[in-house]
């Protein structure tokens, strides 16, 4: 017979949004029942955002090694114990992970379920042999990696990104179907670590992002080695007696690449399969489940937060979901979204990131609309570290007002981070361009940025005259007071 439970919250996913809506319910006197029928800490944890970023910085040791004679230091070639490599990036997960456990979420009073969760009905939910009955629900289950329908793939082996950083032994030549975030990142990770890499890109990598920043980007991956296939539809995947080849079709062109291994890196698509939504009533379609800007879905008991809504599907998106859904769900705060402050950052070498409105989305719906650049090379550490690659692009109003910016250079997820504050905040580009930066700093970078947008009004023939006029007054000597 099943167990029957009760309880204020029930949360479906242990994942980034889940685990903070858990914590901070539970922390703040509620009743909390946690519901994860895979691994806890969720993608990010396991095959996203740490595992990614710990083979990054694997490639880039290498590469630093490449480019020490820059700074006069001689290196031999780095030797990459892929092997080695695999379990550094399984030892920063196996740290991490106890934040992410049963044992500490039910140390905060959290009841945890190891089991896969459905709707039986609008205010109940069966998970193995457990029924829970709640005030609220959560559905929190995240995405999984999008498989396109290509004629062959399932007929090869192919690997995802829940299944790539368990390789021991590195790839000859790894073909990556995607050239977005994932596949861009992983792909330079893997040649930085000696493997042959070819991206597979039906329109232009990075499509989200500006294109002036990713034409500097696509320079850089081609400087490294990557190949770029862009413009190119995979028309077939087929087994070979060493790997496998894939078809590719471009124009009226046909290519074929022989591969030793397969990253399909196509997108993401929202983790719903399976949860009975339509037994409580809750509205969803193929992008995920749909919600209001307070992250209500149809049933309104029910709330969806993180990748599993739709929209942007990051992990600090993910957590800030999490804030909203608690002022709604457990004060009655009428807290809604607002992601016109919303950065990414794609962790390449160099870094891309993003807050705001693009130029061409600004262009779309103002007429009065500047551009302010301020390129790395122009900047005193970026030459001191030799990393010049790099620009700091802003969309403004021709009032000041900030609408987006865009960063391609090292450290750009950090040194976007002035630029969210200031959109979030309202603030003018007066606030940046006036603000002490110290030297030598690649952050001095956003600042030049920011006052190229008075350098017209600054040095113009009418403030030249201002200038001239008051340096007449001058000569008349100091004026006497008494």
């Amino acid at each position: 017979m099943a167990e029957s439970l009760s309880t204020d919250i029930c949360i479906i996913g242990g994942g980034s949004a889940g685990l903070a809506v858990a914590a901070g319910a539970s922390q703040m006197g509620a009743d909390v029942i946690l519901i994860e029928g895979r691994k806890m800490g969720g993608d990010c944890l396991n095959y996203g955002c740490i595992p990614s970023k710990s083979l990054l910085a694997a490639g880039k040791a290498a590469k630093l090694a490449e480019r020490a004679a820059r700074f006069g230091v001689g290196l031999d070639a780095p030797r990459i114990d892929f092997r080695a490599v695999h379990d550094h990036v399984a030892g920063v997960i196996a740290t991490i992970a106890p934040h992410d456990s049963v044992a500490r979420f039910e140390g905060l009073g959290v009841r945890v379920i190891e089991a896969m969760a459905r709707f039986v009905a609008a205010d109940e939910v069966e998970a193995g042999a457990v029924r829970i009955r709640a005030k609220r629900f959560v559905v929190a289950t995240g995405s999984g990696p999008f498989v396109p329908p290509i004629p062959g793939l399932d007929e090869v082996a192919y690997l995802t990104n829940e299944t790539v950083f368990d390789l021991v032994d590195k790839p000859d030549h790894l073909i990556v179907i995607g050239g977005g975030p994932i596949g861009c990142e992983l792909g330079q990770a893997f040649r930085h670590l000696g493997a042959r890499v070819s991206i597979v890109e039906m329109a232009s990598i990075m499509p989200k992002d500006d294109p002036e920043l990713v034409d500097l980007l696509r320079t850089r991956l081609r400087a490294d080695g990557v190949e770029l296939f862009e413009q190119s539809t995979v028309a077939g995947v087929e087994k070979t007696p060493n790997g496998l080849a894939v078809r590719l079709q471009r124009c009226e062109e046909t290519q074929r690449i022989e591969g030793s291994h397969l990253l399909v890196a196509a997108g993401r698509r929202p983790a719903i399969d399976g949860l009975g939504l339509e037994n409580a009533g809750i509205a969803h379609d193929r992008g995920g489940i749909k919600v209001d800007r307070r992250l209500r879905t149809s049933n309104r008991k029910v709330y969806a937060a993180g990748d599993v809504a739709g929209g942007f599907q990051f992990t600090h998106v993910a957590g800030y979901h999490a804030g909203i859904v608690i002022k709604n769900a457990l004060f009655r705060l009428p807290a809604k979204t607002d992601d016109s402050a919303v950065p990414w950052v794609t962790y390449t070498e160099p870094e891309l990131a993003h807050v705001g409105l693009s130029e061409e989305e600004a262009r779309r719906t103002a007429t009065d609309v500047r551009i302010l650049r301020w390129p790395f090379s122009d900047n005193d550490r970026a030459q001191a570290e030799r990393a010049t690659e790099g620009l700091v692009k802003v969309v403004t109003s021709k009032r000041g007002k900030i609408l987006g910016a865009s960063i391609l250079g090292a450290h750009a997820g950090e040194l976007i981070q002035p630029w969210v504050l200031a959109i979030s905040q309202g603030l003018k580009v007066s606030a940046l361009a006036t603000m002490i930066a110290p030297y030598p700093t690649l952050g001095e970078a956003s600042k030049r940025a920011a006052g190229s947008f008075y350098t017209e009004a600054l040095f113009s023939a009418r403030t030249k005259r201002i200038v001239r006029f008051l340096l007449k007054l001058g000569k008349r000597g100091p004026a006497c007071y008494k």
